[in-house]
């Protein structure tokens, strides 16, 4: 199948993710789905909470990112993935004039909006299920869900999530219409939930006709196993969420494995080259995941853990809380993710002192918590000034990646990055570190070098940026000149 080009702007994104129903303090379970209806009129039940997110649009742009990627907004009975209606937005969040005024603000500031869509699977509640449920499988309704023999089939064990026959015609129909919907109201792509679970070949009609209609819509798949280019060739998706990498970065330096980290990295350039593969969604932590300063043991380390999100190629994204040192832990029980999903105040000034107070909202979702409340603003000025030096060489986006095995080490890794071209194997048009612009006239290649030993150690060239974890976690001052830090890393050229 032809690759259909991604759009232009996707090349230089950078994405902040919400989670809108626990950011906003929203209930976790609705309280008015009593009998066929909502529990009233429409708008009787509304509560408007998205305008929460206006405090923070600031900060997004503030942090480096040009991208606001939500989670679900759509009407559904709690977590989001429930969907009861994929044209109305969630009640506790707000109303139709609450979106038109989100999507105002972020335009205005030069934001594009992703929204989540969880076509996968409905709220067992969702009129489509309830038809196909109540006329039983081999049944013109009943076509429209998956059955495992006579039982709805229930998105992984779960029987509340009925999972949509997503190559039924008129389910095709009704998705292109939704997603072009919500396109024509201002937003500007979609991340595709379990895009894996139906399949590629579901997804590449449906695609195609979005695509006809708006081709600037950046496509983001959810796939977790396998080969993610071929999925991206085969659904014509942009992008797919590369969690063999956030795998590898949390593990290896949890561990002080490198090689762990190393061998990834050579996955992620053979994927880069790869049909498909171009424009994967980098990241270190995201709704479904336990937090990235939950994960280290020693928080010195979440200073690696940065510096390789903000440098690496790809479309990186920073999971909300995770620029302040957010901290929460993912469990496999009802609720268990009510930790990494918390209510947020309403601005950033607010964060330490919202952390501080453990309050949440009624019925709501559990308090932000904080790793080290006094080192949330020099995390977040790490952040910043990482993603800066990414802006600053844009190139990095669509660079080659590669690691210098002979100086590999567990708590040693010099990361190659060189100036490369779409989803190309980069080439070497650069020169060996120590100029900023090579001989061809391309930007000279960076060094990503990560320290997780206890001793600073000389840095390899120029060094262009540093980040001592001690420094950020505890305060204790700079990194001596010329250095790797010790738990720290540095981008030398």
């Amino acid at each position: 199948m032809t690759i259909v080009p991604a759009p232009s702007w996707i090349r230089d994104a950078i994405c902040w993710q919400v989670y809108p129903l626990g950011f906003c303090g929203a209930p976790r379970v609705r309280t008015d789905l009593g009998g066929e209806g909502y529990g009233g009129a429409d708008g009787e039940n509304v509560v408007h909470r998205l305008h929460r997110l206006h405090g923070w649009l600031d900060h997004l742009v503030g942090l480096g990112a040009n991208v606001l990627l939500l989670n679900p907004i759509f009407d559904s009975v709690s977590h989001g993935y429930d969907t009861l209606e994929h044209r109305r937005l969630d009640p506790r969040l707000g109303g139709e004039e609450d979106f038109d005024a989100l999507i105002a603000a972020c335009h205005a500031r030069g934001i594009r909006v992703v929204l989540d869509g969880v076509f996968n699977h409905v709220s067992d509640s969702h009129p489509v299920a309830r038809k196909a449920i109540a006329a039983g499988p081999g049944t013109e309704d009943g076509a429209r869900i998956r059955w495992s023999g006579t039982s709805p089939y229930g998105f992984e064990g779960n029987a509340d999530l009925i999972e949509i026959d997503l190559a039924d015609a008129v389910i095709q129909d009704r998705v292109v219409e939704i997603m072009g919907l919500w396109l024509e109201r201002g937003a500007d792509g979609w991340r595709l939930d379990a895009m894996y679970a139906a399949g590629a070949e579901a997804w590449a009609p449906i695609l195609e006709r979005v695509r006809a209609a708006h081709p600037e819509a950046w496509i983001l798949g959810e796939v977790i196993h396998g080969d993610y280019p071929a999925f991206a060739a085969a659904s014509t998706a942009d992008s797919i969420t590369q969690y063999e990498l956030w795998k590898a970065i949390w593990s290896g330096l949890r561990d002080h494995n490198l090689f762990e980290l190393a061998h990834a990295l050579g996955r992620h350039q053979e994927f880069l080259e790869a049909e498909g593969g171009a424009h994967p969604q980098t990241f270190v932590g995201n709704h479904d995941t336990t937090r990235i300063a939950s994960q280290l043991t020693d928080g010195r380390d979440l200073s690696a853990a940065f510096a390789l999100l903000a440098l690496l190629p790809g479309i990186p994204t920073v999971y909300a809380g995770d620029e302040f040192g957010a901290t929460g832990i993912k469990e496999e029980r009802a609720g268990g993710d009510d930790a990494i999903r918390p209510w947020f105040p309403g601005s950033p000034e607010e964060v330490v002192a919202a952390a501080a107070s453990a309050d949440s909202a009624p019925g709501g979702p559990h308090h932000l918590t904080l790793l080290k409340p006094d080192a949330a603003e020099r995390i977040l000025e790490v952040h910043r000034r990482l993603f800066s030096l990414r802006r600053r060489e844009s190139w990095l986006a669509t660079a080659s990646v590669h690691v210098d095995e002979d100086s590999l080490e567990n708590t040693w890794a010099q990361i190659v990055l060189t100036p490369g071209g779409e989803g190309g194997s980069g080439g070497a048009g650069g020169t060996s570190p120590g100029g900023g612009v090579a001989a061809t006239g391309a930007p000279a290649p960076l060094l990503l070098v990560l320290n997780l030993g206890d001793e600073d150690r000389p840095a390899p060239g120029e060094v262009l940026e540093v980040v001592s974890g001690a420094d950020m976690l505890d305060g204790v001052g700079p990194a001596a000149p010329g250095v790797v830090p010790a738990h720290g890393a540095a981008v030398v050229r």
